[in-house]
């Protein structure tokens, strides 16, 4: 699409912008010489502030740019009214052969449609052709439920980046027709392409040996959320089995990169940060993580854990956390009473928990964060009381020890997600949830503990759209703006049922709109 005059004017602005100020303060960009080579978009659908510390944009990004018949650029989404243009070069989007879009949430999904709007593209697969790009797309909440964006895309991967696109960019570099590379695409494991696969079931493809891919920050930046880490992933898979949780079912089986390949992408990290970010859904489930907090230690790093195992913390790892600059700590009971960790098959009691806290409370850490969550099937008002009574018996050992540790509560209603054998069940009503969480801000900021709560509203939002189908296009095409207001009228310009998708209980013998996704 050929800028006019204007936009080109705020195009070379913007460029200079970047040129002078994001580009400027990044380390390890590679502006690349487009010549004969396959251009890729690589889009993530926020801002650049949340999308530079996103460690699956990172791993896509460098996987392009050791491509040597691709070149990857970045775009993200800051809604701010100018060009929708690449970091890289200010192109605009229809400049490209393929835009590669990365979602980690749903919410994501309310700004595809401005996104391409703003691009110039047609909003569906079924209105391009050869003279538009090709769209691909992956992350979590795709793997597990394509359908609400399928219709905007020619390919969805089901699984993980790394061994999916690097059998796609055989495809897609070699000079096909748009029909010819869809039935390539099609015919790769993984790849989901909604106008080929009728009646077609798409295993969910995985990385057998992490070490292949070794994946951690590239482009580092200190205008992100996580600007002052270098990001390196240890482990992806989970353990557990808990019912509503996405993580152990997309991202399985366990696995872990080794300890000699974490501790080199440290040393080389170490040459632009200070702190190493360790990231994973639990990094101390790592067999060696002992050792690994203790190599960093020796190489003069501090760290971070995006996580940790309630039930597997010692003493010993919480000290080498102390000493490598830890100093806020989140742990996860998820519920209050032993009943309803039961039910969410969390696997450890009261007794885990108040020993967990009892070794926090003896180290110096500055804050304690306590995550549960509310509205989980079968909750009652008693089990909302037991998640104060736990934080207040947790309360007391930390002022016991006099340390100055401040414990606070992260709160976030149950949102079903595809793909977990909580996928059947439906979401309390907003009142309901508006009302405990009222609660329990009420009977524990006397006691000084804050409590964070996501919204009901938007949790809903979030549940329409992990167990939506294809109808929901139509409400992310026709949404005049992302606010609650804006999803309403759109919901109600589709015809949708809400109550269908956010609060019914299916049976077991329900279609599931992903039946053909298998996990």
């Amino acid at each position: 699409m050929a800028l006019d005059n204007k936009m080109r004017k705020q195009a070379l602005g913007r460029a200079d912008y970047f040129s002078g100020g994001r580009l400027a303060g990044e380390e390890g960009t590679v502006i690349r010489d487009w010549g004969g080579r396959y251009p890729f978009a690589l889009i993530y659908p926020n801002s650049y502030f949340i999308g530079m510390s996103n460690l699956g944009l990172q791993a896509i990004y460098s996987l392009l740019k050791a491509h040597p018949e691709t070149v990857g650029e970045r775009v993200f989404w800051e809604n701010d009214g100018e060009p929708l243009l690449s970091l890289e070069s200010s192109r605009p989007l229809m400049d490209y052969a393929c835009l590669a879009f990365s979602f980690s949430y749903e919410l994501d999904y309310l700004n595809l449609a401005s996104i391409l709007k703003a691009g110039g593209l047609p909003l569906y697969a079924a209105q391009r052709d050869d003279s538009h790009p090709l769209l691909i797309t992956g992350g979590p909440c795709v793997t597990a439920n394509p359908m609400p964006i399928a219709p905007f895309f020619d390919a969805l991967c089901i699984g993980e980046g790394e061994v999916i696109l690097s059998e796609m960019l055989s495809h897609l570099t070699s000079g096909l027709t748009r029909v010819e590379t869809l039935q390539k695409l099609s015919d790769t494991p993984g790849v989901y392409v909604p106008m080929l696969a009728e009646n077609k079931v798409i295993e969910r493809r995985w990385l057998p040996a992490l070490d292949d891919f070794p994946t951690h920050s590239c482009v580092l930046t200190h205008d992100t959320e996580l600007g002052e880490l270098y990001l390196i992933e240890v482990e992806r898979g989970c353990s557990a089995s808990c019912s509503f949780c996405l993580v152990s079912r997309a991202f399985c089986p366990l696995r872990f990169h080794s300890l000699n390949s974490l501790l080199q992408q440290a040393r080389e990290g170490l040459k632009y940060r200070n702190r190493i970010g360790l990231v994973g859904p639990v990094v101390t489930d790592h067999p060696q993580i002992e050792e690994l907090l203790n190599g960093l230690l020796q190489m003069g790093a501090g760290f971070s854990l995006s996580s940790i195992r309630l039930k597997n913390i010692n003493m010993r790892i919480l000290e080498l956390m102390s000493q490598g600059g830890v100093r806020t700590l989140a742990l996860a009971p998820e519920a209050g009473s032993s009943r309803m960790r039961q039910a969410i098959r969390k696997g450890f009691d009261e007794h885990d928990i108040i020993s967990a806290v009892e070794m926090v409370s003896r180290q110096h850490f500055k804050q304690l964060k306590l995550y549960f969550m509310i509205g989980l099937p079968s909750e009652t008002g008693e089990d909302v009381s037991c998640i104060i009574d736990l934080a207040l018996k947790c309360q007391q050992l930390l002022d016991a020890h006099s340390n100055g540790c401040r414990l606070s509560l992260n709160v976030a209603p149950f949102v079903p997600k595809a793909g977990t054998p909580f996928q059947w069940l439906g979401m309390a009503e907003e009142s309901i949830l508006e009302e405990r969480i009222a609660y329990l801000r009420d009977n524990l900021s006397r006691y000084g503990i804050e409590v964070k709560a996501e919204s009901p509203q938007w949790s809903h939002v979030q549940a329409a759209l992990s167990r939506g189908d294809g109808s929901f296009a139509e409400v992310l095409a026709n949404i005049d703006k992302v606010s609650l207001s804006g999803w309403r009228r759109a919901v109600k310009k589709a015809g949708i049922n809400l109550e269908y998708f956010v609060r019914e209980r299916w049976t077991r013998d329900s279609m599931l709109p992903w039946s053909m996704i298998k996990l």
